[in-house]
């Protein structure tokens, strides 16, 4: 390990704080890094945020060229009040920094005979819709929500937010498990209330935006649903990545640095604990804990030592069961498509076989469903006047399948443009003047992401909660973890709330003891 050069490094922290205030240290830009940064600044830490890549935002970075703005991922913003009290926190309102306009639909969904369900939060449009598909599975869709936003209740306000750190929190969530059948898949959950196939599709998709398949995720996964028929579904105006500026902002006003182009190589373990990190170029900075919001395997398998690890083993990292990747195609058009909404799913022509070639057989199919994300739809300043942006993504397996997407990446791209163009966006090839492609590649080079998978470990029973890696290592004292590979999971909502369950185990700065 190289000599301690954090001296020079830390000159350029600008922070107010006496030293002999702890220091935390946040690997990760993402909006699980930025919440905490800033719950831990609230708490009276010194922050330091270090962040890979040139800017913020982690999975939610962005994209610019030729005119187009385009957010690389999360673009759904659910349970808006976990990002307000981020601002109520600092003691500001989120209004004065970000203007979130909610959707109508929340999605569009396509299935591949041309029909479409237009999926909302209005109770009276949603029955309208399943009543044109099946009028009676009506009453099942009813029971159905109502299930879910029991689940919600159980699941999401009084565990989502729960720190699981011992065998006696696990015991104590038995009873909710139960009450929600979370052994079930929610697949299995939405057949019991629904008999009609396409309604089965459209109620049974929200965990592929969290990386779950919703064959085998827990039905505990349905409370989605009702988090959004509460809060709804927004869209935060000129992108997500201007949430998380308005996040940085917030840190700024902290005095908390957020360091681009700062890319850790190894967390230091002394005796059992982490005291800061080396860099990729040979710079130390000493702290007194280590928040990670980097991916949680990749963590653990190549930031820290394996002698260190006694219950995150190389072995065990391996055989866990990991999301689905993605491929992306951002695009922007020189004319507009002002009949595409803004969100649109893109179903093909298999649901349950796809979902199995993805998860299950690690196999690039020839077929594929695609997520369209039309942003331009709501907001005309994300492309030069008169164009459109778009992404088009599609859950593909993670890097187990083998797929060389140096080599095919060109070709999977030219098959996605043939069905947009015969499906929603006539005469697409001539129109488009900016591209940029999107492989599991990146999520492994890029992000660091085990096996390139998109959203960590996939969110299976035995993969969630107690059995999910917790949010205090079980191998390194002083080291905690947010974002997509931690309790509770990926997503927005997820995320965010990973930073609330650490709050809820860390003192106060004037509290904490150093060993």
């Amino acid at each position: 390990m190289a000599a301690d050069a954090s001296i020079p490094l830390l000159a350029e922290l600008k922070t107010s704080s006496p030293s002999t205030v702890p220091h935390a240290l946040v690997i990760g830009s993402g909006f699980g890094g930025l919440a905490a940064a800033i719950r831990l600044r609230c708490k009276g830490y010194r922050v330091t945020v270090l962040e890979k890549l040139a800017e913020p935002g982690g999975r939610a970075f962005v994209f610019r060229q030729d005119g187009f703005t385009f957010d690389a991922g999360p673009t759904i913003v659910t349970a808006p009040f976990l990002l307000e009290e981020l601002w109520a926190l600092c003691g500001r309102s989120m209004a004065e920094d970000v203007e979130l306009v909610p959707m109508h639909p929340y999605y569009r969904i396509r299935f591949a005979d041309g029909s479409h369900f237009d999926y909302s939060g209005d109770p009276q449009a949603m029955r309208e819709e399943v009543a044109r598909f099946c009028p009676a599975d009506v009453p099942g869709y009813e029971r159905f929500m109502e299930k879910a936003e029991a689940c919600y209740r159980l699941g999401f306000e009084e565990l989502g937010s729960v720190a699981f750190e011992s065998l006696w929190d696990l015991l104590a969530a038995i009873p909710n498990m139960v009450r929600m059948r979370a052994w079930r898949s929610i697949y299995a959950m939405v057949c019991e209330h629904l008999s009609d196939p396409k309604l089965r599709m459209v109620m049974s998709f929200h965990p592929l935006l969290i990386g779950g398949n919703p064959l085998s995720v827990t039905s505990a996964y349905s409370l989605i649903a009702s988090l959004e028929r509460r809060y709804g579904v927004h869209f935060a105006m000129g992108g997500t990545g201007a949430l998380i500026r308005g996040l940085v902002g917030l840190l700024e006003s902290l005095s908390v640095p957020v360091l681009c182009g700062h890319e850790v190589k190894q967390i230091i373990v002394e005796q059992s604990r982490a005291r800061g990190v080396e860099l990729v170029d040979g710079r130390v900075i000493k702290a007194d804990l280590v928040v990670s919001n980097a991916d949680t395997a990749a963590t653990y398998k190549h930031l820290i030592a394996a002698q260190h690890r006694t219950h995150w083993t190389d072995r065990r990292i391996d055989g866990g069961r990991y999301s689905m990747s993605l491929f992306v195609w951002y695009f922007g058009t020189k004319r507009r498509y002002e009949d595409v909404p803004h969100h649109m799913l893109i179903l093909g022509p298999r649901y349950e076989g796809l979902l199995r070639d993805i998860f299950h057989k690690h196999h690039l199919a020839q077929d594929f469903s695609l997520y369209l994300h039309r942003p331009t739809a709501t907001d005309r300043r994300l492309a030069p006047p008169g164009c459109d942006s778009f992404y088009a993504l599609s859950p593909v397996p993670h890097l187990d399948s083998g797929t060389d997407w140096d080599k095919h990446a060109e070709t999977y791209r030219c098959a996605i443009e043939s069905v947009l163009e015969q499906s929603v966006l006539p005469g697409l090839g001539q129109e488009v003047v900016s591209s940029k492609i999107v492989t599991p590649l990146y999520f492994q080079r890029e992000l660091n992401s085990l096996k390139g998978a998109a959203f960590g470990l996939e969110p299976v029973l035995l993969q969630s909660a107690w059995f999910r890696p917790h949010n205090r290592s079980e191998d390194v004292n002083d080291l905690y973890f947010v974002g997509a590979g931690t309790h509770p999971g990926a997503g927005i909502p997820g995320v965010l709330s990973s930073a609330k369950a650490l709050d809820s185990i860390m003192p106060q700065a004037s509290a904490w003891v150093r060993a």
